[in-house]
């Protein structure tokens, strides 16, 4: 797991003081070591978080003479070692013992279609080193980030969007179509935009070729297939369970391939709980496990310590809890802030970050639940849909998720930053009209799979636990798995109020009271209910701001009542605009 950077020109030589810039800038991500590589036209940056192969012949950039060719990568190839007996009985012979290198062979020996025979979350960049073309790549979930922007005569590339910042020449100002997303899809903007108009990022399950004459080409390798598959048609509910049991204990198992130990990030829910029931199971001991929490806010409980408790003892794990204190929140809050690649509003992102500078010292992986509601259907928004014929999918999904209705936009932005189009409503609309997905429900989770789990929680996961130089890998997110879950009928993983297919498999692993209990959100203090110093910091920072995006009168109308006003989900409608001109005050000067 690492930081990776680059410029790849279409003449001159590589500027090598903005690699080292947007190098500096990722530091966090990689502790552990740096490099840089320049040559002819191309420039490579790194930084290192040692996981696979721990020697200086991991290092990176990777260089390999014989081939021609020279890499930079961040992620984890978890079947790289079988991978490399393939490569070996194909002749390549090896120096190190990095999966990076198994990507860097498997690219010489397979070409672009090298990614379909990953098990892994990546973003990388091959370059050749005579002709100056470079490949790069982007894994199936996007799970890891890879940021794009035009510099003069050149493509750079980054694993963060300030990084990018960092180089220097980039276009910052802000995108009214990514605006018009943000404020429609809780803080999401689909690939490829960002927030920013001169920065764009690589869609997920996709690969870009760069000529050495600036020509590019873009192709999309994988998609799962949310239909019912006639070789599964006479499967009964149970055998349904037992096949999402065994391929979750796969992914599990697969995420535990590490040259250092790794721990678990244990919630108390159903999924992070499934994960260390399925390491207990396969024979894992001594494992160390991780909780976070809150004191209680608006009479709901702001920590789930009690089942994860339950689950520690259940499986005898040396677990830690942080409980953090209501003072921490304001230093941490900004903190956060300055560790979003993007503008996120997801009060997680806090206690993401809180638990990932608390576990780093012990830990340099951790696995981690995230992705279980978007692939088996856990959130509120999926019921309605299964009354939804295929055609009317698109209004109902827009009616139970969208934050706000088009015509809000006009109240709440000022007139340069407004779209006329319902831009976000036509998204949906496209995304639901294609095919490969049988109904409804399948077409809301098929969308929740490909952006809004790629750009809330995955990249909250990334950008909160890079953070503090930690890897968080998610079993749920593993491919195989998730076109397993595609295929799963809908009606049963909304059986049991959602997720029905999932606790099913769970159920004589996991303790029933954490299967069957209430599901649970955090209510982050000053987040959740916006008071104290937080409130003030929204106030200062929209009354102050010069930028002229949301109209004043809708300042005033939320400072007036700052917790009345709500989007779809429950979420602020405060806190979505302060937070907007908050990482725009940290990111963009």
């Amino acid at each position: 797991m690492c930081g990776i950077a680059g410029e790849l020109r279409r003449d001159g030589r590589p500027d090598v003081d903005a690699l080292r810039r947007m190098q500096d800038a990722m530091a966090p991500r990689g502790p552990d070591g740096d490099g840089l590589w320049a040559e002819r036209r191309t420039g490579l940056a790194h930084r290192r978080l040692s996981i696979i192969d721990l020697s200086e012949r991991g290092a990176q950039p990777m260089v390999d003479p014989l081939l021609g060719l020279v890499i930079v990568f961040n992620g984890i190839i978890y079947n790289h070692r079988e991978l490399r007996r393939e490569l070996e009985t194909a002749g390549h012979a090896f120096f190190s013992s990095s999966d990076t290198e198994v990507v860097l062979k498997a690219y010489a020996e397979w070409g672009e279609r090298c990614v379909e025979r990953f098990k892994g979350m990546f973003a990388f960049c091959v370059v050749h080193r005579e002709s100056g073309r470079a490949f790069l790549a982007r894994d199936r979930l996007g799970v890891k980030p890879l940021y794009l922007a035009e510099a003069t005569g050149a493509l750079r590339f980054a694993s963060s969007l300030p990084a990018l910042l960092a180089g220097g020449g980039v276009d910052t100002t802000v995108d009214p179509v990514a605006l018009h997303h943000y404020l429609s899809f809780h803080s999401v903007v689909p690939a490829p935009r960002t927030i920013l108009a001169g920065v764009r990022k690589l869609p997920p399950a996709t690969t870009l070729t760069v000529e050495p004459d600036g020509t590019r080409r873009e192709r999309r390798y994988w998609r799962a297939e949310f239909e019912r598959d006639p070789a599964r048609v006479d499967w009964s509910p149970a055998e349904w369970a037992e096949a999402v049991h065994g391929a979750l204990r796969t992914a599990v198992e697969r995420r535990m391939v590490s040259d250092v130990p790794v721990g678990v990030l244990l919630s108390g829910g159903l999924d992070s709980s499934l994960i260390v029931a399925l390491l207990a199971e396969s024979g894992q001991s001594g494992l160390m496990t991780f909780s976070v929490g809150f004191g209680d806010v608006g009479g709901r409980e702001g920590n789930e310590f009690r089942y994860s408790n339950l689950v520690a003892e259940r499986f005898g794990t040396d677990h830690r809890t942080f409980e953090v204190a209501e003072e921490r929140m304001l230093d941490a809050l900004q903190r956060t802030i300055l560790a979003m690649s993007e503008p996120m509003v997801s009060h997680d992102c806090v206690a993401f970050h809180l638990l990932s500078e608390e576990v780093a010292p012990h830990r340099k992986v951790v696995q981690s639940g995230q992705g279980a509601d978007e692939v088996f259907g856990g959130y509120y928004w999926y019921p309605p849909l299964a009354e939804a014929s295929a055609a009317d999918g698109a209004g109902v999904y827009k009616r139970h998720f969208v934050d706000r209705p088009h015509a809000e936009m006009a109240e709440v932005l000022e007139a340069r930053f407004r779209c006329d189009e319902d831009v976000s409503g036509a998204f949906v609309d496209a995304h639901f009209a294609e095919p490969g997905a049988a109904t409804a429900v399948d077409r809301g989770l098929r969308i929740d799979a490909e952006v809004m789990l790629v750009d809330d929680p995955v990249k909250r996961v990334d950008n909160m636990t890079m953070a503090h130089g930690l890897e968080a890998r998610t079993p749920f997110l593993d491919h195989d798995l998730v076109e397993l879950a595609a295929a799963v009928p809908p009606e049963l993983k909304l059986a049991e109020g959602g997720k029905g297919i999932l606790k099913a498999a769970a159920r004589g692993v996991v303790p029933d009271e954490v299967i069957d209990r209430p599901k649970g959100y955090f209510p982050v203090p000053a987040l959740s209910h916006l008071e104290g110093g937080v409130l003030e910091l929204a106030c200062e920072t929209l009354t102050s701001s010069q930028r002229g995006i949301v109209r004043p009168a809708y300042v005033e109308r939320l400072l007036a009542d700052p917790n009345g006003e709500r989007t779809r989900l429950d979420g602020s409608k405060l806190w979505q605009v302060a937070l907007l001109e908050l990482w725009l005050d940290a990111h963009v000067t």
